[in-house]
């Protein structure tokens, strides 16, 4: 369920709590209401707390800074020291 879903449970119970006077025999639609609120703020914290999770901090990144001294040398094999 969405977090738009979980809204729209929130105002249906609000509607069915506090803005009709039906009476339906055998059901209690203030009851109803109030389950239906429940229900949808459940909703709306289960969506917060995954959303949350889900955030990914990236960390800055380091600039790489090339070292002036050290250009790049040729190599032919002997400038290392293993050959004469």
């Amino acid at each position: 369920m969405s977090l738009g879903g979980c809204i729209i449970l929130i105002a249906a119970g609000a509607i069915l709590t506090f803005a009709t006077d039906w009476h339906m025999k055998g059901v209690n639609l203030d009851l109803v209401g109030i389950i239906l609120m429940v229900v949808g703020l459940i909703g709306v914290t289960t969506f917060s707390s995954i959303a949350r999770r889900r955030r990914v901090v990236v960390p800055p990144t380091t600039p790489v800074v090339e070292d002036e001294g050290h250009h790049h040398h040729h190599r032919d094999g002997y400038s290392d020291g293993y050959g004469v």
